[in-house]
């Protein structure tokens, strides 16, 4: 873990300056438009709501890369096609967080802006990774009360008890092993890598580019292991640390630094006086912000408050997939109808997905108030109003738990989520509390990567200072680990996500001054 000295004294050596940079590495696909083969471009379904021009394929793909010649599953793939072929230069993928996040879907979202920023530079490409969005779906067969975002996750029982996070994770691991099959045991992150090559092969590209986020710059990162000489201009944003004997175990455990390296952001706007005019003010100081939304957490693990679905009474949502991103949403209507009781396990749950944008801030206030009132009717965000689909629950478990080997020692979740709770209490012990890995019938499907310093210098790293999912004490060990494969741009801001997502001029000219021109800066550099 990073010191609080260590930390200043890195920002301190940072500078600015040191974006002049220097230019890196010429074309590196093919002149004209990449070759297509076995990709046969349409037009994509509706609910993928594509952005003009963007057409949608199948990528066929091995089940099992051990039997290349058996069964194969379809990856729903996605472009942009460049609109300016004199400009361009080859294939950007659009690499998605989660695991669990639609490449295509996000290829969606910020196509139009990448599509700006980059000038035509690039065809953009996306996938949905095996079990996610259009690809193939895996299933775990789970009852729907294990299938709810605070269920999937394991907070622990008001009083810190796991002994339901135990019973829950068992019933979970068992319901995978016995209705899971190939496909479950297939979500990997090593599949993923190698779904991605496969892809770059069906585009006739010798090289790829890339701008992934959260878990995706693990899966970049692998790439770039595995495939050094297939990668051209390469961006991790929100990194998380890539060590292998602590790969998704150590990213859940972080969650609890990084609650506590945002939640001051949210404290400092929700005590401003201009909230006050919009009921969303909690406290006159943002020192006092946190013990009210603990107090409130703790009354309603012993009361539960009664709650209304979104889109019916009059309230804000706020959430994140099964992966990265954020978003708001209102919904006003009649009759209202009666949501499931809101606890502190769910409160805590919200203010996670909250603190992913400031966007969020004003939905968490508001439910913060709603509830902290007898007769108020606080809206459940989407995300924590029903259960997920089976398939999205299957992965959100499959991958993290096939990749390593997790301990299974329950007297040991015991004492860490004890010690978790009164370190970081906005987590509650969450973070390190027991899941399904470590019931999980078979263990690691593979060996995880170790990342290193070798390979070409073509990584350019982006993150914020005070990121609630992927903190900056984590992306750090992922810098450490490339060595002068990478440079690191700083931003100092809070959130997840950083290029085209928090409005920091500074980070986002590095990122496409990097993938347009080449040039990254020579040094680390710290983005204020």
């Amino acid at each position: 873990m990073t010191t609080n000295r260590g930390r200043k004294a890195l920002l301190l050596a940072l500078s600015a300056t040191a974006v002049a940079g220097v230019a890196l590495a010429g074309p590196a696909g093919a002149a004209g438009p990449a070759t297509d083969s076995g990709l046969a471009w349409g037009a994509c379904a509706p609910s993928v709501r594509p952005l003009p021009g963007q057409e949608c394929a199948t990528l066929s793909v091995p089940l099992d890369y051990a039997d290349p010649e058996g069964e194969r599953i379809g990856l729903a793939v996605s472009r942009l096609p460049s609109t300016r072929p004199e400009a361009r230069r080859g294939v950007l993928m659009v690499i998605p967080g989660g695991p669990g996040s639609s490449g295509v879907q996000r290829l969606a979202q910020k196509g139009a802006a990448l599509e700006r920023e980059t000038a035509g530079a690039y065809d953009l490409v996306a996938f949905d990774p095996r079990g996610i969005g259009g690809s193939a779906k895996a299933r775990c067969g789970l009852d729907e009360g294990d299938r709810w975002m605070v269920t999937l996750r394991s907070w622990p029982g008001g009083d810190g008890g796991i002994d339901a996070n135990v019973a829950r994770s068992k019933r979970i691991a068992e319901a995978c092993a016995r209705n899971g099959g190939a496909m479950l045991r297939g979500l990997t992150t090593a599949n993923e890598v190698r779904d991605l090559d496969r892809l770059r092969q069906a585009l006739g590209e010798r090289k790829l580019s890339a701008w992934s986020v959260s878990y995706g710059t693990y899966a970049a990162a692998a790439y770039a292991e595995k495939y050094p000489e297939r990668t051209d201009r390469w961006v991790l944003d929100s990194s998380n640390d890539p060590d292998p004997k602590r790969v998704a175990r150590g990213w859940l455990e972080g969650m609890a630094r990084g609650a506590e390296d945002r939640f001051p952001d949210f404290a400092a706007w929700a005590a401003h006086p201009d909230r006050a005019g919009e009921g969303l003010r909690l406290a006159e100081r943002p020192e006092d912000v946190r013990g009210r939304v603990l107090a409130l957490a703790a009354r309603l693990d012993r009361e539960p408050h009664a709650t209304v679905l979104p889109g019916t009474g009059t309230g804000t949502g706020t959430g994140t997939g099964t992966g990265t991103g954020s978003g708001t949403g209102t919904g006003t209507g009649t009759p209202e109808t009666p949501g499931v009781p809101l606890t502190g396990a769910m409160l805590l749950q919200a203010l996670q997905q909250a603190l992913y944008s400031d966007a969020g801030f004003p939905a968490f206030a508001r439910l913060v108030a709603d509830a902290s009132v007898p007769d108020g009717k606080p809206v459940l965000p989407r995300e924590l109003a029903g259960a997920m689909p089976d398939d999205a629950a299957a992965v959100t478990v499959g991958v993290i738990c096939n990749d390593v080997n997790w301990p299974a020692s329950v007297p040991a979740y015991e004492r860490a989520v004890a010690a978790d709770r009164a370190r970081h209490p906005l987590t509650a012990g969450m973070p390190a509390n027991i899941t399904p890995c470590s019931f999980w019938k078979g263990g690691a499907v593979e060996k995880p990567v170790r990342i290193t310093d070798r390979g070409p210098s073509n990584i350019l790293m982006i993150q914020n200072l005070r990121d609630p999912s992927t903190p900056y004490a984590n992306g750090l060990r992922m810098r450490a680990a490339l060595g002068d494969r990478a440079r690191l741009v700083t931003v100092d801001h809070g959130g997840h996500g950083v290029y085209l997502g928090n409005g920091n001029p500074c980070g986002d000219r590095a990122v496409t001054r990097y993938l347009t021109e080449g040039v990254r800066p020579t040094a680390d550099v710290l983005c204020r």
